[in-house]
């Protein structure tokens, strides 16, 4: 599986990132289908946030941001992990911020 580095300082760009990289795999129009956040815990704190774009006939396409590792996961439709990406550098990090 193929791994990446990108230079991500909001998280405004890490959504870009993530929906930009999603949609070319899956030949889809970049903000043409909803995505949803959702910030993960792990004993009561945050560490990560998963995003899920709501594609063509119910499908999802889902990507992980594991925040304690500076790693994004890629998934397709089926569940499948195709893709890792590093992030070389994270400003502002709030991970409870919507």
């Amino acid at each position: 599986m193929p791994c990446t580095a990108q230079r991500i300082h909001t998280l405004d760009d890490l959504r870009g990132y993530i929906s930009q990289t999603i949609c070319a795999r899956e030949q889809l129009e970049v903000d043409a289908y909803v995505m949803t956040e959702v910030v993960l815990t792990r004993s009561g704190a945050p560490c990560g946030r998963y995003y899920c774009i709501h594609g063509p006939r119910a499908t999802k396409y889902s990507a992980i941001w594991v925040s304690d590792r500076n790693r994004v996961l890629f998934y397709d439709s089926t569940g499948e992990r195709y893709l890792t990406a590093e992030i070389e550098e994270f400003d502002c990090l709030e991970l409870s911020a919507a």
